[in-house]
C-alpha cells in the first residue's frame, strides 16, 4: 500500500504552493505507482473528494444542517454500508461504460469494473442476496 498526502499553502485565500508528504511507503514507490497509473499522474485528492460528494449525495445523513444528520452511530453506519454498497453494485456510472460495438455502449457498475461482479445488480436481487453463503 501506498498512501500520500497534498498539504497546500495559501496566502490570502490564493494556492501558491502544493506539496506531499508520503504516510506510508517510500517516495519512490508512490512516485513509481503514479507512473504506472491510468489515471493520474500526480499526487491529488480529485478522486477521494469525488467520492465524498458522491456519498454526500447519496446519503443524506452526512449533510450537515439538515433534517436528516446523523444522531444515532448505528443508524448511521447502516445506512453508509447500504449506501456504498448499492453505488458499487447496483448504480451504472456513465464515465465507467465500455463500448462493445460501434455506437453501442454497455453500463457498468464500479464493481463491474473492479473484476467482483458481471452484471448491474437489480436492488431487489442485491437486498435478497444472502450474506453468509452456505456450501
Amino acid at each position: 500500500m501506498k498512501y500520500a498526502t497534498v498539504h497546500k499553502t495559501r496566502e490570502k485565500g490564493r494556492v501558491v504552493k502544493i506539496d506531499f508528504r508520503v504516510i506510508f511507503g517510500t517516495v519512490a514507490a508512490v512516485m513509481a505507482a503514479l507512473r504506472q497509473s491510468p489515471v493520474s499522474k500526480a499526487i491529488n485528492t480529485a478522486f477521494v473528494e469525488r467520492h465524498n460528494g458522491t456519498d454526500r449525495n447519496r446519503n443524506a445523513r452526512k449533510v450537515r444542517k439538515s433534517y436528516c444528520f446523523s444522531k444515532d452511530w448505528d443508524v448511521h453506519q447502516a445506512v453508509t454500508y447500504f449506501t456504498m454498497y448499492t453505488y458499487n453494485f447496483c448504480w451504472v456510472v456513465r464515465t465507467l461504460r465500455e463500448q462493445v460495438a460501434d455506437g453501442q455502449w454497455r453500463p457498468r457498475t464500479p464493481a463491474m469494473v473492479a473484476g467482483l461482479t458481471d452484471h448491474v445488480w437489480p436492488l431487489h436481487e442485491w437486498l435478497t442476496y444472502p450474506s453468509v453463503q452456505r456450501s
